[in-house]
């Protein structure tokens, strides 16, 4: 017997995905580039668990797709930073819409609008790392064939709480229109 909640069926596309959890890993000119695809829970575990091992101080850039707003700030403290993401993993597999990068000058973190993951870094240690959280280096991962653009994301409340309260915990600060 199936029991049915109240949860959007929006969101049940981003929970399920077939296929084993997978990522590519490329060697560029100057960095290496993972790219990491499955469930939306498995993503937003991994970006929290993965951020483990950045420095004790990074830069956070936030794009909010629904509102629009950008916000950046830098050489924040790192647990600050994993306690904030570990209050967003619900709001944010349960709704995507939002880029978040988490960054040094060596190693980058980031969560795309699709809720796939991005490393891009100066060595191939996140190789290794992935590999211990056991995923499968694949030729090819098999992204969403859809692709919402920044007007297209349905209304989350949730999520806008949660990243209101994060941009107040973290002090971003927005990002004027020049800049971005």
């Amino acid at each position: 017997m199936f029991f049915r909640g109240r949860q959007p069926e929006s969101s049940i596309w981003r929970r399920f995905r077939s296929g084993v959890d997978g990522f590519t890993f490329l060697k560029e000119s100057d960095y290496y580039q993972a790219h990491v695809v499955s469930t939306a829970e498995r993503v937003t575990d991994l970006l929290y668990a993965l951020s483990e091992h950045l420095p004790p101080a990074v830069d956070v850039f936030l794009d909010d797709l629904r509102s629009g707003r950008q916000y950046t700030a830098e050489n924040l403290g790192l647990p600050d930073v994993r306690e904030t993401l570990a209050k967003l993993k619900v709001p944010l597999s349960q709704a995507g819409g939002v880029e978040l990068s988490v960054y040094s000058t060596e190693d980058q973190l980031t969560l795309n609008q699709h809720l796939e993951l991005f490393i891009y870094a100066r060595s191939d240690r996140w190789l290794y790392l992935l590999q211990g959280k056991g995923l499968q280096e694949v030729r090819a991962v098999r992204t969403k064939s859809w692709k919402l653009k920044r007007g297209d994301f349905l209304p989350a409340p949730d999520l806008e709480a949660a990243l209101a309260a994060a941009v107040q915990r973290l002090g971003l600060k927005p990002v004027s229109p020049a800049t971005a």
